[in-house]
């Protein structure tokens, strides 16, 4: 089963311990830890389903592409990273 993990900074906001999904898509990685913690969903996806623009996620260590319908394929030993953009200067 892919692996889904979190970087600490979204941690801050919502409980989001490191968990293996049933899922084939990003998109249906994220809808299974999203069912377990609903808070979730509005820090990493906007009210359309798309990623939020300070959200990354990258499958095996390389950027997803569809950040909009998160169609991305995962295979059974995916690794997925969630973590928030950070800026400054």
């Amino acid at each position: 089963m892919p692996r889904v993990s979190f970087t600490p900074n979204l941690q801050r906001h919502v409980e989001l311990p490191p968990c293996e999904v049933v899922g084939d898509s990003v998109r249906a990685a994220l809808e299974a830890v999203f069912s377990e913690r609903p808070r979730a969903r509005g820090y990493i996806v906007d009210e359309h389903g798309a990623l939020r623009a300070h959200m990354n996620v990258f499958v095996n260590g390389t950027p997803i592409k569809d950040r909009v319908t998160l169609s991305d394929v995962l295979d059974e030993r995916a690794e997925v990273f969630v973590m928030q953009a950070l800026s400054g200067g």
